[in-house]
């Protein structure tokens, strides 16, 4: 079951790298990240800021908009970032390898409504939202996720 987590609004990219920065060291291998929001919402701010936390380093963080997905080297697990925005159905998404990264990957999805039935069950979810001047970004997932992410709120 679901539940909310944290809902806050982000400045700025210094706020949603800041926010990613908190979550990184949490994540483990297995974990999947959901990132739901349009064209423009913070997706793939958020996605880079997490990578260059996990990874500890300036790391060139291309969109995978056009390769589907990019992968990078941790020392407790890979990373994987997707973005299944030109996938028609979610089959493509497990012609990508998306079934077992989601068992040993720690993995950012960006577009994950086309997973359709694949979508892992404990995913925590990251909704972004563009307001005028800043974003909206409400988090929620299953309850294990709620006392991994207590560092959110202390």
């Amino acid at each position: 079951m679901t539940q909310p987590i944290l809902q806050t609004s982000l400045a700025d990219e210094a706020a949603t790298a800041a926010l990613a920065a908190t979550i990184a060291p949490v994540l483990q291998p297995g974990d999947t990240l959901l990132l739901e929001g349009e064209i423009g919402a913070g997706k793939s701010a958020f996605a880079r800021a997490l990578i260059r936390a996990r990874l500890g380093r300036m790391e060139e963080v291309p969109s995978p908009t056009f390769t589907l997905v990019q992968t990078y080297e941790d020392d407790a697990a890979d990373l994987w970032h997707c973005d299944l925005y030109r996938l028609t159905h979610p089959d493509e998404a497990l012609e990508l390898g998306l079934d077992v990264a989601f068992e040993t990957a720690i993995c950012l999805v960006e577009w994950p409504d086309r997973l359709g039935a694949a979508t892992p069950p404990n995913a925590l979810r990251l909704a972004f939202s563009a307001g005028h001047d800043h974003h909206e970004l409400t988090i929620s997932g299953p309850a294990e996720w709620a006392a991994r992410l207590s560092v959110l709120h202390g």
